[in-house]
Parts: C-alpha cells; sequence; structure tokens
C-alpha cells in the first residue's frame, strides 16, 4: 500500500490530465437535504478519468517498450485515454475494437491517431483478438484496470479531492466498472481519512464487484448489462479486488431507470450531459440518501464520463420519470360498458396527471388500459394500485417489468387471433449489417415470425422483441438454436404484460 501511495503522490497525469474542479450543486442539495458535491471528470481532455491511468502506464514505459508501441482492447473512454496518451508521448497506439462500437466512439479514437482494429460483437471477442496481437506485435498492453500503474492515476483524483474539500467529506460515491477507479481512490483516501466512507455504485446487472465482495472472491458473471457499457465487466481485477476488499465501505446497485435518473440530475447540476457510466456515482448517491434517510451530510459523485451518444437521449428521457419514482405504469382491465373508462379517469385517476395512455378493445366483456401516471413517491404508486382493486378493477403494476417499458408501451394493434403456439423472446442484438440476417438464417426453417419490434437505442446492441410459432415437438430444435446463436435473450411468453396487450 506505501508503493501504491507513492505511485499515486508521484504521478505523471498531469502532463496530459487536469485538475478538475469539484462544484456543489445548490438544486440538488436542497432536493437531497445533504450538501452535494459534484467531482467533474467529465471536463478532461477525452471527456473521462480514464486519461489518467492510460497516461501515468505509458509515461512509465522505457524507451524500448515505447519503440515497440502500446496496444489496448477497449470500445469506449480507455480506448480514448490511451490514444490520446500515446500521442502526448509519440508513441504508436493499436485499440482493438467491437465491430459493434457507435461510430462516434470509433471516429474519436482515429482523430486522436490510434490505429483501429475492428473484431468480433463484443468486449471479450476483441480483448481475445487483442492478446493475440500482443502475441504477434511484441505491442505493450494498457490494461484499462488491473494495473498498479493504471490503479494509481486513477487514484489522483482522491488526492485532488482531498485538498479541494480540506478533507471536510463524509461519503463519497465512486462508479465501478472492473475497478481501478474506487481502488485508487479508496486506497488513498482510507490512509489518510479513514473515516470518510467510501462507496461503490454499479448497474444491478453489472455487479461483479458487488457480487465477489460478497462472495469474499472474485465472480464471473455469465452476461452483463449493456446500457452502461462503460462499466460492463464480467469480471473485476484481481488487483483491485484485493485493494477494495479492504477499504471500500460497500456497493449500491441501481437499475436502468435510476440511471436515467442520474443522467437528468447531472444536467440539472451541470447543464452536461453524461453517459450512462459517468451518471453512476449521483444514480447511487440519490438511491443511498432515499433509503438512508440520511441527512446534513457532504456527499461527493464522481461524474465520470461524458462520452455520451445523442442517439441515446430519447430513451433516457422515456426511462427517468420511473427511475425518479415520479412516475407509475399499469395495466387495467375495464368492463367494456359505456361510461367504465370516464369513471376509472374521474373516480381513480382523479387530479393526477396521466403521462401516457394506450387502449386497445380486447373483447365485448372487457378493455385493458395501459396506462403511466404521475405520482410523488413509491407510496402513492402503492397506494393507487391497492385503490384500483377496492374499486373492482383488475389491474397489474407493470413500472419494473422491462418488457412492458423497453417494447410493449410503443407497439399497437393488439392480439393477434391467428398466432398459434407463439413463443416470445427480447433479444439483445449487435448494432451492425447482418445481425438480423444472421438470426434468420440460423432459425429453423419452419418457424414463422409472429411479431418483431426494434427500436434503436444509439448503443452497441439493440433491444428486439420477437415471437415465434413453434410446436411443443419443437422444443429441443429452439433450444439447440438459441444456445447457437449467441445473442443474449430472456424468453416473456409468460409475462403479465405479454397476455394482456400483445
Amino acid at each position: 500500500m506505501q508503493k501504491l501511495l507513492k505511485n499515486i503522490l508521484t504521478s505523471r497525469v498531469y502532463e496530459a490530465a487536469v485538475e478538475t474542479p469539484l462544484e456543489e450543486s445548490p438544486v440538488l442539495s436542497r432536493a437531497l437535504n445533504n450538501r452535494v458535491l459534484i467531482k467533474r471528470e467529465d471536463m478532461q481532455p477525452v471527456f473521462s478519468f480514464k486519461l489518467r491511468g492510460a497516461y501515468n502506464k505509458i509515461a512509465h514505459l522505457d524507451e524500448n517498450e515505447r519503440q515497440n508501441g502500446v496496444i489496448t482492447a477497449s470500445a469506449g473512454n480507455h480506448a480514448q485515454g490511451v490514444a490520446f496518451a500515446a500521442r502526448q508521448l509519440g508513441v504508436k497506439a493499436t485499440i482493438v475494437m467491437p465491430v459493434t462500437t457507435p461510430a462516434i466512439k470509433v471516429a474519436a479514437v482515429e482523430r486522436l491517431g490510434g490505429r483501429i482494429v475492428l473484431h468480433g460483437d463484443n468486449y471479450s471477442e476483441a480483448a481475445e483478438r487483442c492478446s493475440e496481437l500482443v502475441e504477434e506485435s511484441g505491442e505493450i498492453f494498457i490494461h484499462p484496470f488491473d494495473d498498479e500503474l493504471v490503479i494509481a492515476g486513477q487514484g489522483t483524483v482522491a488526492d485532488e479531492l482531498l485538498r479541494q474539500s480540506a478533507g471536510k467529506m463524509d461519503v463519497v460515491f465512486v462508479p465501478v466498472g472492473g475497478g481501478g477507479l474506487i481502488a485508487g481512490m479508496a486506497a488513498y483516501l482510507k490512509q489518510l481519512c479513514p473515516e470518510i466512507r467510501v462507496i461503490g455504485v454499479e448497474p444491478v446487472d453489472s455487479d461483479a464487484m458487488a457480487r465477489s465482495l460478497e462472495a469474499g472472491k472474485r465472480i464471473k458473471l455469465e452476461s452483463v448489462g449493456i446500457f452502461a457499457d462503460g462499466v460492463a465487466v464480467r469480471e473485476v481485477g484481481r488487483l483491485t479486488f484485493d485493494i477494495c476488499r479492504k477499504y471500500v465501505d460497500g456497493i449500491v446497485r441501481v437499475d436502468v431507470d435510476e440511471i436515467c435518473s442520474g443522467i437528468k440530475s447531472a444536467y440539472q447540476a451541470t447543464r452536461t450531459i453524461v453517459e450512462p457510466a459517468g451518471a453512476l456515482a449521483l444514480a447511487g448517491l440519490k438511491k443511498y440518501v432515499r433509503e438512508t434517510g440520511v441527512v446534513g451530510k457532504t456527499l461527493v459523485a464522481i461524474n465520470s464520463g461524458a462520452n455520451m451518444n445523442f442517439d441515446r437521449l430519447r430513451y433516457v428521457a422515456e426511462r427517468t420519470m420511473i427511475g425518479e419514482k415520479q412516475e407509475a405504469l399499469f395495466a387495467v382491465s375495464i368492463p367494456e360498458v359505456p361510461g367504465a373508462l370516464r369513471r376509472f379517469c374521474r373516480e381513480l385517476v382523479g387530479d393526477r396527471n396521466i403521462t401516457e395512455f394506450n387502449y386497445r378493445l380486447a373483447d365485448r366483456e372487457k378493455a385493458h388500459i395501459f396506462v403511466g401516471i404521475s405520482i410523488r413517491d413509491e407510496n402513492e404508486r402503492h397506494e393507487f394500485s391497492k385503490k384500483l382493486g377496492e374499486h373492482g378493477f383488475i389491474s397489474h403494476d407493470l413500472t419494473e417489468n422491462e418488457l412492458a417499458k423497453t417494447h410493449i408501451r410503443h407497439m399497437v394493434g393488439g392480439k393477434s387471433p391467428h398466432a398459434k403456439g407463439e413463443r416470445l423472446f427480447r433479444f439483445w442484438f449487435p448494432e451492425r449489417p447482418g445481425a438480423l440476417a444472421r438470426f434468420l438464417e440460423t432459425m429453423g426453417a419452419g418457424w414463422n415470425i409472429s411479431l418483431f419490434h426494434y427500436r434503436t437505442q444509439g448503443s452497441d446492441f439493440g433491444r428486439v422483441l420477437i415471437g415465434l410459432e413453434i410446436s411443443e415437438s419443437q422444443d429441443q430444435a429452439l433450444k439447440h438454436f438459441l444456445d447457437n446463436l449467441g445473442y443474449r435473450y430472456v424468453e416473456e411468453t409468460g409475462n403479465e404484460a405479454y397476455h394482456l396487450f400483445l
């Protein structure tokens, strides 16, 4: 640990990186009844803290190593950090990126002088190709997080925090992917100010560090969520895990809706649109306050990056209200009689705002309504659900139903009487030409697609909803097809929202 502290204090990051400001947010401080400070790592030259660790590592290479050049695998901020650092130091850099990487990120690395190698549909496949190239070329691999000098470079964020706040902080919230940032920061803060709590924040579907700390050993996830792609890591580092096990006080998990709320809060506080991973810390801070009831403390969130694809903003806006616990979604069955809809709106909705309303005749006995309602908090959501039952309406709370939020709210037309033996699946297709063609070519020739829905969301993967007409005798063939396809999927045939609306 003394070596790590020395590496942090003697880091060479400021040859390329800048000391970013620590800003107080009056708006969030008032709303949360705590003093909220935001560390603006989104203001780095590459709009992310990743430059610190990448530059510190490359700057410490000797002349022979520099002549060989550097290489890394990344689809995001680490790629830009390595490319920027290598250009500053006159070192050639190769960046291996998945084919699915958005064009904006590829272009950013190319502008910085990095040589791009596109390979595979995901980070794992790109990393495998990177390992092969290291063997072939002798280039020095720059690890995105599990390296002493990379960790030390990221740890300089904590050094700045202590100086800028005079150590007057109660809790610091740090986004967690592979663990490089939180390892460097936690080691530094706990050595100098052990009373400051260090809390990591992870997406619920990319929580490798949380699971590892709970198990007392590194856990490798079978799959990771794709929304906060900057922290989508299946396994945390060996070095980072050892440090976090000693110095991190806890992990807060947040879902997609809460991350979207964090993006909105960051915009309100700084007028900057941060990427999903960049909003993690603020999302975790808000959830921590909500669940613990803490007041009057000084809380710090690390805005870790602002490399946001503009196309994703529509999706973020749709999910923000639910993430702030200001909107609830319900499926309500009403009798198909004159005045039923008017009664629902007058007696139950009352003076609440309706945020969304979808209606489809189901049969001559009843109709199903997909409705969004403005609420003040979670208690009002549960009270509204209870009130529906008291008034004789059959309802389903869909606020946490991913199928309903991602697909059904955008679909029209209702049920088809012609779909026989339909099975429903949600897929994550890589956003590249040929993804759908590969699906169709691999699929059984006798299966019919009975439903299809896709909306671009500006990320590396598209969310696709597909209905397939398949007989029970073909269950084994279906399983074989899904296992060999290689796309992440979830079956939704039993989902209540599907049965009500599709």
